[in-house]
């Protein structure tokens, strides 16, 4: 009796615990389009994303630990065209793989909904060196 009745406490405690666990889901930000008469260049407001503002991409992504080699007067040549699809940002793997969008390890850093809206932008009018 004493032991059914152990049993049955416990149980009743142990639902009680997970009943209780809550776990809060993440919504997705939505990424805003950039104005069309807003230019975007490589060179000035892409290549600057990966470092700078306390993060640093190439720290792995320097041509000898991770692909694409996002250093300086590499990056471009290393992204295009094998990780993008020109004109289509949502399908480019380079996009879909940003931290804060889904980046394959934890880079340490997240990029900014606006700073992901500036990259997908540049790939969707054409990834254009410049």
């Amino acid at each position: 009796m004493k032991k059914r009745l152990r049993i049955i406490l416990m149980g009743g405690l142990g639902l009680l615990c997970f009943s209780s666990c809550y776990y809060d889901q993440l919504v997705e930000e939505e990424i805003p389009d950039i104005p069309i008469d807003e230019p975007i260049s490589f060179r000035d407001d892409i290549q600057p994303l990966f470092i700078g503002n306390d993060r640093d991409c190439t720290t792995c992504h320097n041509g000898n630990v991770a692909n694409p080699d996002l250093t300086e007067g590499n990056a471009y040549d290393a992204i295009v065209p094998e990780y993008v699809v020109l004109g289509d940002g949502e399908n480019s793997q380079f996009f879909r793989e940003l931290p804060g969008n889904n980046h394959p390890v934890e880079a340490g850093f997240v990029l900014t909904v606006d700073e992901i809206a500036l990259i997908k932008g540049w790939i969707d009018r054409g990834a254009e060196n410049n």
